[in-house]
């Protein structure tokens, strides 16, 4: 999910500033991705420059509210109705982290596993915990969003299953041996080259 669109369908509920844009995004994801009003003010000045919203007068107290615009609401209304492709989620850290353990020297790939493993677990309970914290009606939207985490991470406990069971089964290969350089005895050799040429 892009902020952007995060913060284009709050606005789609009516006029906010900053801060209460903040708040209600948290509240929306159970504050499961936090934000920090750096952010927010960022997004909400590439949005005014993209013509997706624009700024109201400020307030008495100081506070300048945005609107969303037509344009606003097109562009929300084109991300609603477009499915998430794969390659526009962030690349899996872990699967990278477990393929290069594979290949570097010296690293013990189950010991990276198991570790894994175990913060997956205790983060599995934690979501568990709180997904059964709440069952009020307007609690539906952040509790959506728990139990995509908790299926992310039923599904990585899965797959570091498999994982620890494909290393029983793996037998490395040996590496090819680098070539022989500069003075080695082999085709590099500048006297070899010399007395190959003077038999020719």
């Amino acid at each position: 999910m892009s902020i952007r669109h995060g913060l284009l369908a709050l606005l789609e509920r009516g006029q906010m500033y900053g801060y209460q844009l903040r708040a209600a995004f948290e509240e929306s994801t159970g504050s499961t991705w936090p934000l920090n009003i750096g952010q927010v003010y960022t997004t909400l000045s590439r949005l005014e420059r993209d013509g997706l919203v624009r700024p109201l007068p400020e307030s008495e107290a100081g506070q300048r509210p945005y609107e969303i615009t037509d344009a606003g609401r097109a562009d929300l209304a084109l991300w609603f109705a477009t499915p998430i492709s794969r390659t526009d989620r962030p690349r899996d850290e872990l699967a990278i982290k477990l393929a290069l353990a594979l290949t570097t020297p010296g690293v013990d790939v189950r010991s990276v596993v198991q570790a894994q493993r175990s913060a997956t677990m205790r983060a599995l309970q934690e979501l568990t915990r709180l997904k059964y914290g709440s069952d009020r009606p307007e609690d539906l939207p952040w509790r959506l969003v728990l139990d995509s985490m908790v299926f992310q991470a039923e599904a990585e406990v899965r797959w570091l299953d498999h994982c620890e069971s494909s290393l029983v089964r793996h037998r490395p290969s040996v590496p090819p041996a680098a070539p022989p350089g500069p003075g080695a005895s082999g085709v590099s050799d500048p006297a070899w080259w010399a007395d190959e040429g003077a038999r020719r």
